[in-house]
């Protein structure tokens, strides 16, 4: 039975997480207000570091819980997080293939989703928003996994996968806001549309608290749907372009210190 103190308050909890994790994004955002351009490789290694984040909180914070949640039950203990997992690339596999959008350093004719005629800077920022759904509800569902009263989710873990979240999205509102200044953007309203790619975040997490809520034996479902979402975006987008320039190295030791900085802050403080 639902104690519905404990499940509101976990919504809340995942509503004041996901407001956190998008004023980190309006921070990044925020340094558009200072720069006009930024090295290409320090954004290719902010753009790798995001990606091993995503990678370490897809299995630490969502995928290993997802499965010690699911063992000893009637289906194997693989079954709900492979299924999940799957789902979850699939969906944004789904929205990519609708959604217009183009990702940054690509030209216009490389635009993805339904074709339009909104203008590239539009584009650019629905292309972040994309990748910021499953952030939301990787926060929203950890926290609604609270409310479960189930041993491998707790509340230190949902903090700790929020902060992670937090701390790369700062160099994800950079990433935005200062490209579009490039394009000819007032600083202003680079600073807008960056943060604004961030605001999806407490609405996909306040959907992903109440849904695990309401439906407690999706739980392990939901929380691997979030890992394969999240591992869509990285490897669909976040690593393409931050090799797109041949930063290769540069890249790959971002995001290897990303992954380190996630792991450890779930493992040592989780």
């Amino acid at each position: 039975m639902v104690d519905w103190f404990t499940a509101l308050n976990s919504v809340w909890q995942a509503l004041v997480a996901t407001l956190f994790t998008w004023l980190v994004t309006t921070l990044g955002a925020g340094l558009v207000f200072f720069f006009k351009t930024i090295n290409q490789k320090v954004l290719d290694a902010m753009l790798g570091f995001a990606a091993g984040v995503m990678i370490a909180a897809s299995y630490w914070s969502l995928l290993a819980p997802a499965i010690e949640m699911s063992e000893g039950a009637a289906l194997p203990a693989w079954v709900p997080a492979t299924t999940g997992f799957l789902i979850g690339g699939l969906f944004l596999w789904t929205v990519d293939k609708i959604l217009p959008h183009l990702h940054l350093g690509f030209p216009m004719e490389e635009a993805e989703g339904i074709k339009t005629s909104w203008h590239r800077s539009i584009l650019l920022v629905l292309a972040i928003t994309l990748h910021n759904i499953p952030e939301g509800l990787a926060v929203g569902v950890a926290f609604g996994a609270v409310a479960s009263n189930i041993p491998s989710a707790t509340l230190a873990g949902a903090v700790i996968l929020a902060l992670g979240i937090g701390i790369q999205n700062f160099p994800e509102g950079t990433a935005v806001a200062v490209p579009l200044r490039r394009e000819g953007l007032s600083r202003l309203k680079s600073f807008w549309y960056g943060q604004l790619s961030g605001a999806v975040e407490p609405v996909a997490g306040v959907f992903g608290a109440a849904a695990v809520i309401l439906i407690k034996p999706l739980l392990p479902y939901a929380l691997a749907f979030a890992a394969g979402a999240m591992i869509y975006v990285v490897v669909e987008e976040l690593i393409p372009e931050a090799q797109l320039d041949k930063n290769t190295d540069v890249a790959t030791l971002g995001a290897m210190v990303g992954f380190a900085v996630m792991m450890t802050l779930d493992v040592a403080l989780g």
